[in-house]
């Protein structure tokens, strides 16, 4: 179906040449057209402009039957690109939230067979149906505020078979929803309590079982190692994604959320497509991301959940870098895929100016993804991901109003998202 929106009060992150991302000075550059309108064709943006130019009129002689959707005091916006999540997940852990409220640290919980192996238990005697409608709500969920594009990770399974059926349950997700999905093997998210005591028996396993299952399977667009203090040592890491890289898939790395771990330099050594959390980033970690092509991606929903601390956003954004920001949705340490909560962490938090935050949850997460070139901003060509807002007085509304539904319509590839239950 095409579409029309018209009299939009402000149509934002428009964009006439393409980038790859914004980055330093340039995120708080925002480029946007006043009492515009958005023609939507064939599931891509097709045009868009003022709603006094001769190009309008045009559209609407040749396309009299065209669907047209009215915007006054609205704001028309890029659908949501979410580069980190870990929403294929059996159950929840409230119980652990229980624990950190009594003062048990992340750390604490994890040693004694908590967090991720809690929740790798339970995936693992959950039928693969049942894992699919579990995390189907949850994605439909996410659509409904506003997200199009979405990274999934597998790391719950821990073993062969239940790595690989969280990837199928990824597969049949994308096969399924509307939502664009890139899916990431994550096997190397802690080790199982087998391998406590020999930990390379595992990444033997990873790298010998697991990668090339994923990749015959083509299950897997990256592959992604949790390397910090008490999980994946760099020269675990590097065996890891050098096996990854030979198998087709490109690195990610969970890196530097609890200490200096050298995850941020392994990421950029191996030509990551993104380094995350990156809670403890100092100016060597600097220097080494500039003009690196990785992209430092922040989950200021982790430190908000866990208490920990948050990354220099500014320090990053100050000596030019770009910054992404990502929900990290997961049963541990950030149950929430509520991308606009995380845009109003990075303001609160981090210090991000809204126009600042726009940039970090639209085109440099699509960066985070390999999804550039389509989405992130409105550009003709670009598909055509986009959120209407309900009227609002501007832009800085969206996160100054955190626990507002703002969202009005959802439109993903062309097509208008119907309301949830």
């Amino acid at each position: 179906m095409d579409l029309l929106i018209t009299n939009i009060k402000s149509l934002l992150l428009t964009e006439t040449e393409p980038r790859p991302y914004a980055a330093g000075n340039h995120m708080a550059e925002l480029s946007s057209v006043e009492n515009a309108w958005l023609y939507i064709a064939g599931g891509k943006i097709a045009g868009f402009g003022v709603m006094d130019g001769p190009e309008l009129a045009g559209i609407q002689r040749s396309k009299p039957g065209l669907h047209k959707i009215p915007a006054e005091g609205k704001l028309v916006m890029p659908a949501f690109c979410d580069s980190h999540t870990h929403l294929v997940y059996a159950g929840s852990r409230e119980l652990e939230y229980m624990d950190k409220i009594r003062g048990l640290s992340y750390e604490e919980i994890a040693k004694r067979g908590g967090g991720i192996l809690n929740s790798a238990a339970l995936l693992q005697s959950t039928p693969e149906e049942e894992l699919y409608q579990q995390s189907l709500s949850r994605v439909l969920e996410i659509m409904q505020l506003g997200t199009g594009a979405v990274e999934i990770k597998s790391g719950y399974g821990l073993s062969t078979e239940a790595e690989l059926k969280m990837l199928r349950v990824i597969r049949r997700l994308r096969e399924t929803t509307p939502i664009d999905i890139k899916a990431t093997f994550l096997g190397a998210h802690s080790f199982p309590l087998a391998y406590r005591e020999d930990p390379d028996r595992y990444v033997d396993l990873v790298v010998e079982e697991m990668i090339p299952a994923v990749a015959e399977a083509g299950l897997a667009d990256f592959i992604d190692v949790f390397c910090d203090r008490g999980f994946f040592t760099v020269p675990q890491t590097e065996r890891i994604l050098e096996a990854g890289i030979t198998n087709g898939l490109k690195p990610k790395i969970h890196a530097n959320e609890l200490d200096f771990s050298g995850g941020i330099q392994t990421g950029v050594k191996y030509r990551a497509q993104s380094v995350d959390h990156l809670e403890f980033t100092g100016d060597e970690e600097i220097q080494c991301l500039l003009d690196s092509g990785t992209m430092p991606t922040l989950l200021p929903g982790a430190s908000f959940f866990l208490g920990l601390k948050y990354a220099p956003a500014r320090k990053m954004m100050e000596a030019g870098l770009p910054v992404a920001l990502a929900s990290d949705f997961n049963p541990g340490s950030s149950p929430s895929g509520d991308m606009k909560f995380i845009m109003s962490l990075g303001c609160i938090q981090l210090r991000m100016l809204p126009e600042e935050v726009l940039h970090a949850v639209t085109i440099n997460t699509a960066y985070a993804m390999g999804l550039q070139e389509t989405h992130g901003t409105i550009c003709r060509g670009k598909k055509a991901n986009v959120i209407i807002t309900r009227d609002v007085p501007g832009l800085a509304y969206l996160p100054y109003a955190y626990g507002s539904d703002l969202i009005d319509t959802v439109i993903l590839g062309g097509e208008i998202l119907s309301p949830g239950p």
